[in-house]
């Protein structure tokens, strides 16, 4: 204990311990750490605030304090507490159990939500467990140790108190920040085993932060990629619409491939990017993806499943109009062909999907550029997501750029430049209408907007 005050008032940073002796944290003060706390949230300071004042322990928790440390932005702050999820729901109006494998609370401000959670105990071996060792139901609750214990990655079991302004590191998580390296707490294999989610978190992390796997973190990743098959198909799809929409979308799927963790999430991704058109084209979809997200933008999930698996469906489509189906058909067939071996693996939610038919749908619908057909395009619903597709496949080189020109000046013109626009013929050259400069792989329309969903 006399350590542990010292090392509170200096702000020091000692060595490491080992991994097995991680009773005690070390502790790391304001200029160790270097988190300023303006930079954290105020409602996830109320929570600690109130639980403390209670009488109970409360922390800033895992990725928040990660970012905080690296100097990000955290998207969110979750809590953690020795109070129980009943005593932290009596503490606040507007807060929510929820969750069967381990219960955790939402607490309400606004449209703000912190999480909280309770400390987990270790005794994790008695918890209700599959056949392949993947823990079912665990609402075990013990010491703060203990639950950095159960943690993922020692840069993911740090504990923040905004009031002392403190750090509380178990694992050596700021070592390894300094160090840029991600690594498992405890046994690779076991963790593996007890969430086989955390084989998609381990390639999340280290294309996100830019991280090195550890050795050790890495060698079990490729033998025991098949447990992923063992869970729910709805947890499957939530990580990885968290990898997709991560804004390193394209490290974090080269990636996955590295690892041989590719298989069975997003069938024949490999064909699709050992191909050049639609190595350009899923290139070009992430790479936009990422930049709005970097830029604060919105991106719909249904605009980026259905980029992801365009050449799947194309590839269909075009197998199916050789075999004689008229266009329109041939395409509805190939998109339940596609969508009906994705849903089993990827549990992929029916708006989504309805989102992606009607993007890949309306692509032949802007071929027709003739009579009302294209003013009818206009009022469909999602015509910005479609355009903005239309576009990624003519960057892609998939079709000629002629025609997402000839839509651009369609939509950026007025009536009588449209009838000009629809009495030309495709091959003569765009003067009907002023162009806009277009950004390759991207909407004509300023930012990008129809990624979004608008």
């Amino acid at each position: 204990m006399i350590k542990k005050f010292i090392r509170r008032i200096l702000g020091t940073t000692p060595k490491t311990p080992k991994p097995a002796e991680n009773t005690e944290p070390l502790v790391f003060g304001p200029e160790a750490h270097g988190i300023d706390l303006d930079d954290v949230s105020s409602n996830a300071i109320r929570v600690t605030e109130t639980l403390q004042r209670a009488g109970f322990e409360a922390f800033i928790v895992g990725g928040a304090v990660r970012d905080l440390v690296l100097g990000h932005k955290p998207k969110d702050f979750d809590v953690a507490t020795d109070a129980t999820p009943d005593e932290v729901k009596r503490l606040f109006r507007r807060a929510f159990i929820i969750g069967r494998r381990f219960q955790i609370v939402h607490v309400m401000f606004g449209q703000d939500l912190i999480e909280v959670t309770t400390f987990r105990g270790s005794s994790s071996k008695e918890a209700p467990k599959d056949e392949h060792g993947r823990v079912l139901r665990d609402n075990t609750f013990g010491e703060q140790h203990e639950d950095a214990e159960r943690r993922d990655f020692t840069i993911n079991a740090m504990y923040y108190d905004p009031d002392r302004e403190e750090i509380l590191d178990y694992h050596g998580g700021m070592q390894d920040i300094r160090n840029r390296t991600l690594r498992i707490i405890g046994v690779p294999e076991e963790r593996y085993r007890e969430d086989p989610v955390r084989l998609l978190r381990v390639v999340r992390f280290a294309a996100k932060l830019g991280f090195t796997i550890a050795p050790a973190t890495r060698a079990p990743i490729a033998v025991m990629a098949p447990l992923i098959n063992n869970v729910p198909a709805a947890r499957v799809f939530d990580e990885m619409l968290k990898l997709l929409m991560s804004g390193h979308a394209l490290a974090c799927l080269k990636q996955l491939r590295k690892e041989g963790l590719h298989h069975g999430l997003l069938p024949l991704l490999d064909v699709v990017l050992e191909q050049p058109l639609g190595e350009r084209f899923v290139t070009l979809a992430l790479a936009n993806t990422d930049e709005r997200i970097g830029q604060g933008k919105s991106v719909s999930p249904g605009f980026l499943f259905a980029s992801l698996l365009w050449h799947q469906v194309l590839e269909k489509w075009n197998a199916y109009r050789a075999a004689g189906e008229y266009p329109i058909p041939a395409l509805h067939l190939a998109a339940d062909d596609v969508l009906d071996g994705q849903t089993e693996k990827l549990a992929l939610q029916r708006r989504i999907a309805t989102d992606m038919r009607d993007i890949w749908a309306m692509q032949p619908r802007f071929e027709r550029r003739t009579g009302k057909a294209p003013y009818k395009l206009l009022e469909h619903p999602r015509l910005r997501a479609g355009y903005d597709f239309l576009l990624l496949r003519c960057a892609s080189g998939e079709i000629d750029e002629e025609l997402g020109d000839w839509w651009t000046d369609f939509m950026e013109s007025d009536g009588p430049a449209r009838e000009t626009l629809l009495n030309r013929k495709p091959d003569e050259g765009s003067s009907a209408a002023p162009k806009r400069r277009r950004r390759r792989g991207g909407s004509g329309r300023s930012k990008n907007e129809g990624h979004s969903g608008e």
